[in-house]
């Protein structure tokens, strides 16, 4: 690819279009991770199998529907999302919401690597009865992540055809092997624990969390597929890829009765092909996670190379890693569930009702000061309906989508109305 920014300011030129399905396993290999198989595990052990189905599929069926949209703007603008986030809120506006997405996904990265070394961890403490220095995993897997990533989304899509199909059918074996004379689809199928201590609704609220970022971010690999037919393509690594992998992790879980991956393979005699799936998710998944961190601090910076900052930010998620940010992993999806839909709303409006599906570079504003509006305000009231202070639609998530897009929207005619007007 000869732009050595990856068109992170610039649209993607023809000569490096490729097909949907190849971005369809890049975002699946997205699903394929330890804090996914791990979300899907604990809310199947905590809130029953009927009720984790529920959650899998309304949080699918929500995070495809915005990934459709966001998809086809992707594709229709060829700029990545930060680009095309920089209309409705301005080239300076822009930066503040850059900053989020970016902090978002250093956490995913920081919680993926942690996940790994203690896996790593386990592994070696019981082939060899030795524990492995923490410190030394995460820098170790970080420099090999950061390597593979500094060469962009070739170099995503190369690592996603080759190991995601791998990866998705040894789950799928490992599903099967995990059944034993005692356990039948019957009791998978009437499983409930003992005491329920999730809800439906926080279930969902979870899963759509931990992936609302997604939808978001989607426009930065549907650029580069060759058309409309091919990026409705590539949403299928959402609606096929995530529920897949939740369903195979409730029905490990459930067969033997852990959360984490690790211990299940342990219990099956798998420890050995258990250390080379956490190794390849993390390394596939994380790779796609600081490609988008890089697209977005190269917006809010542009003195430094993609290959710089690909350095710089691994090793900020590094530094959260080694400070155990996976303590707070919980608090830190609902946030994500409060702050990041109002974007996605306020950008699909922006591009499909108001710029009519056109976007000029040079018709960018400084300050998007209705937007950036519209997102604090929606994500205030989003805050204030998580912690049931006030009461919308019960949804707090479906709040800060509906209140952001009816602020951007009807805020933006009655600009517009006056401007004629005048």
């Amino acid at each position: 690819m000869s732009d050595q920014n990856q068109y992170t300011t610039s649209k993607v030129e023809a000569k490096d279009f490729m097909s949907g399905w190849a971005i369809a396993l890049i975002i699946a290999g997205t699903g394929v991770s330890l804090p996914i198989l791990y979300l899907g595990s604990e809310i199947t052990l905590e809130a029953g199998f009927e009720n984790a189905l529920y959650a899998f599929g309304v949080s699918t069926l929500v995070l495809t529907i915005l990934s459709f949209c966001t998809t086809l703007i992707g594709n229709r603008s060829r700029l990545s999302t930060y680009m095309i986030l920089s209309f409705p809120f301005g080239v300076k506006g822009v930066k503040l919401i850059n900053l989020m997405i970016g902090i978002c996904l250093l956490g995913w990265y920081a919680v993926a690597l942690e996940l790994l070394a203690e896996a790593i961890n386990d592994t070696t403490l019981s082939l060899f009865e030795f524990q492995t220095p923490f410190w030394l995993v995460i820098f170790g897997s970080s420099i090999i992540i950061t390597l593979s990533t500094m060469y962009g989304i070739k170099s995503l899509e190369r690592l996603a055809n080759f190991f995601v199909p791998f990866l998705l059918l040894f789950l799928i074996g490992v599903m099967f092997y995990s059944f034993d004379e005692s356990m039948t689809w019957n009791k998978i199928f009437n499983f409930t624990p003992t005491l329920p201590s999730l809800s439906t609704f926080e279930a969902t609220s979870i899963l759509i969390g931990s992936s609302i970022l997604l939808p978001v971010l989607m426009a930065d690999f549907s650029r580069f597929v060759h058309n409309d037919k091919h990026s409705l393509i590539s949403v299928l690594g959402v609606t096929l890829g995530f529920p897949l992998v939740l369903l195979i992790s409730a029905i490990l879980a459930i067969n033997t009765g852990e959360k984490d991956i690790m211990k299940m393979m342990q219990m099956m005699g798998l420890i050995l092909p258990a250390f080379v799936l956490l190794f390849i998710t993390t390394w596939v998944t994380n790779a796609t996670n600081l490609y988008s961190v890089v697209l977005t601090f190269s917006t809010i910076s542009e003195k430094f190379t993609f290959k710089k900052l690909c350095i710089i930010t691994s090793l900020l998620g590094t530094l959260l890693a080694l400070g155990r940010f996976s303590d707070h992993l919980f608090d830190f999806l609902s946030l994500l569930g409060v702050f990041t839909p109002s974007v996605s709303a306020i950008y699909i409006i922006d591009f499909f009702l108001l710029k009519k599906q056109n976007y000029q570079l040079e018709d960018r504003p400084q300050w998007g000061i209705l937007a950036l509006t519209a997102w604090l305000v929606s994500s205030g009231i989003s805050l204030l309906s998580y912690y049931e202070t006030i009461t919308i639609t019960s949804i707090y998530f479906f709040d800060s989508l509906i209140i952001a897009g009816m602020i951007y929207f009807f805020g933006s005619k009655y600009i517009n109305y006056n401007q004629e007007r005048i």
